[in-house]
């Protein structure tokens, strides 16, 4: 070998050196390196016990022959070798066979199942659909409920892994005592006559003291169910940079009133409220969805009567809901969805805790918690909330409290409310008999002006109310005051689950629409059916227009007159598919009106109103101290201009 050759190989020697000694790994890289070793050694050793255990089980409930046993162990140990691929150390806990257990009080039936651990289905034993169904919340393959997170690099979802029951029983029952009618789910009542407690528990468990438990906690007489969410040791599996996990709920919302574009279909949705702050939802007549970025204490899959909400002890850090509305579903209304962080921090030790509300949207129900929930029942825009909520609800609970049949306590609401107007009725009427009174007068300013001058003729006019003592608004506070409560039960009525299959006369439900007459087409804007209460409102509603058209003097704006006309036939088509209820208390408000315009009018002497009007028309006119202060000022403004000219 020559000279160069050496020197060669020494260059590529040194080369080789220097190469390994640069790329040698740091200490750190060395530690990271056996610790995947020991995970995935973990792993393997984990599915190697699981398998061993799977089978000396199958092995001691059933001797065979080695030979006999052979296929069945190579088909079982496969089977946990893909799911310990799919899932890492979770593997073991993705076989097994689905099995349910229910859980029960005085109001509602809760099934699990042990896949995931999770709640299956909700029933509320005291309702019904209107098809005279058990009334399920929610149930089915499709519901949804369970952790999302990523462990050894792998996708996990709690749903998918079967969880072991830590009770034996199929079926746990809470007792208590005899709960009387209107104190359901009523805190008050329970805190005088407490029942029982039961709590039930699902465990999913990777390795001796390292799992993931579900605790669900249900009182006698209550529609909450605390749910405790306990990791213990799983700090080892789940990624270190995870800060959250993300909890999902989602499940398809079955109809249970039947179909109205007033009803269940329009008051379906999500609401939602933030944490310390005001209540929110999403779109009632489209799909829709929001990305709640801040924090949320509780979100609400609602319906027209009931609702299930998840509760936050303190707070959700954020989370996303949707909703799907299907059209025209025989069984289903929408697809809702949420999925919600749940903190994590990666503790040896975590707890979570949240509740759940399974139950009816009923106002004082879900007043007593505190958190808002009422929100929930809509009574209409802020304008009218107050009026539901501070003067209709009361004196209808009230009434509730001593009498059972709906219709009658609609019958006394209604007299209550029209004898509170009672006086501002009488005054407006009494201003209308002034008005008609002074028509001889308004008529000869009429043709004095004509309709050349409609400025002159309006100030001659208000210059003969003045000097008369009448005030032509007289008339307009009545209708002033009604119209809040008017629209407020518009909105309180179909939306009180009190009324639901409540029937009164020929209206088998008060919250939905009645019918006599059911037709073999559909007339737009109309419907298929015939409500009798709507067609018995719009009838008295034209009688009580007339009465009223009657008692006015106006001669203009004919226009105005065909069109108080035309709001009752428009009434007629828009109630027909509301609450039966409504119409029957419109129709009750109208006879009201009627038989108190004949009683103000047998006892109202219009020529004594006529006389006392004309002795009013000679007295001074009474100047307001504001109307003296402007023609003082006036006088003053004038004086200097005087002397310059």
């Amino acid at each position: 070998m020559d000279r160069n050759s050496i020197i060669g190989v020494a260059l590529i020697f040194a080369i080789l050196v220097v190469f390994s000694i640069v790329n040698q790994p740091s200490q750190e890289q060395i530690e990271a390196a056996k610790r995947r070793r020991d995970s995935i050694a973990l792993v393997q050793a984990e599915a190697e016990r699981a398998l061993l255990q799977e089978q000396e089980r199958r092995q001691s409930a059933q001797p065979a022959e080695p030979e006999e046993l052979l296929p069945d162990a190579v088909d079982e140990g496969s089977k946990l070798q893909e799911k310990i691929d799919q899932f890492g150390v979770f593997g073991p806990a993705a076989l097994g066979e689905e099995e349910f257990f229910t859980l029960e009080n005085n109001l509602m039936i809760i099934t699990f199942t042990n896949k995931g651990g999770k709640i299956y289905s909700v029933e509320l034993k005291n309702y019904q659909t209107h098809d005279s169904l058990p009334l399920i919340l929610f149930e089915g393959d499709k519901t949804q409920f369970g952790l999302n997170f990523f462990a050894q690099n792998r996708s996990i979802q709690t749903e998918q892994l079967y969880f072991t029951p830590g009770f034996r029983q199929k079926s746990v029952v809470v007792s208590g005592p005899e709960v009387r009618t209107g104190s359901e789910g009523r805190i008050r009542f329970n805190e005088d006559h407490p029942g029982g407690k039961e709590s039930v528990s699902f465990r999913m468990e990777v390795a001796p003291g390292r799992f993931m438990e579900h605790i669900y906690t249900l009182e006698y007489n209550s529609f909450l169910v605390d749910f405790d969410l306990n990791i213990q040791g799983m700090e080892q599996y789940i990624a270190a940079n995870q800060t959250q996990l993300n909890f999902t709920w989602s499940f398809d919302v079955p109809r249970q009133e039947r179909p109205s574009r007033f009803g269940e279909d329009r008051y379906t949705n999500i609401t939602y409220k933030f944490f310390e702050d005001d209540v929110d939802n999403l779109s009632q007549s489209k799909s829709d969805e929001e990305n709640l970025s801040t924090r949320v204490k509780w979100i609400g899959f609602k319906q027209l009567f009931f609702n299930s909400t998840i509760i936050a002890n303190e707070s959700f850090p954020n989370a996303y809901v949707r909703s799907e509305r299907f059209e025209d579903h025989p069984k289903y209304l929408a697809h809702f969805s949420a999925d919600i962080a749940i903190p994590y921090q990666g503790t040896g030790s975590e707890q979570v805790g949240m509740q759940f509300y399974f139950g009816p949207n009923h106002y004082q129900t879900l007043r007593q918690y505190g958190i808002d929930l009422e929100r929930q029942v809509y009574l209409g825009y802020a304008i009218v909330r107050p009026v539901n909520k501070y003067l209709i609800i009361p004196i209808f609970n009230f009434l509730r409290r001593f009498i059972d049949n709906f219709g009658i306590i609609i019958l006394l609401l209604t007299i209550f409310i029209k004898t509170i107007l009672f006086p501002f009725t009488y005054k407006s009427y009494v201003s209308q008999a002034k008005m008609r009174a002074l028509k001889p007068e308004v008529d000869e300013i009429t043709k004095k002006f004509g309709n050349d001058k409609p400025m002159e003729k309006q100030q001659a006019t208000m210059a003969l109310y003045k000097k008369a003592g009448v005030n032509p608004m007289g008339g307009c506070l009545p209708m002033l005051l009604q119209f809040p409560i008017l629209i407020a039960m518009f909105f309180f009525f179909p939306t009180s689950i009190e009324l639901r299959q409540e029937s009164f006369l020929w209206a088998t439900d008060l919250s939905t629409y009645d019918s006599i007459l059911d037709l073999p087409f559909t007339i737009p804007f109309y419907g298929d059916h015939v409500s009798l209460f709507t067609l018995l409102m719009t009838v008295t509603t034209i009688i009580s227009t007339r009465l009223n058209q009657q008692a006015t003097t106006s001669q203009g704006m004919p226009g105005m007159k065909t069109m108080m006309y035309m709001m009752p036939v428009m009434f007629l088509f828009i109630l027909n598919s509301y609450s039966s209820g409504l119409s029957y208390y419109y129709f009750l408000a109208n006879v009201i009106t009627i038989g108190q315009t004949y009683l103000i009018r047998s006892f109202t002497n219009e020529e004594k109103i006529r006389a006392q009007l004309q002795v009013n028309k000679k007295k001074p006119v009474k100047k307001s101290k504001f109307q003296k202060r402007l023609e003082e000022m006036a006088k003053q403004q004038g004086r200097p201009s005087s002397k310059k000219k």
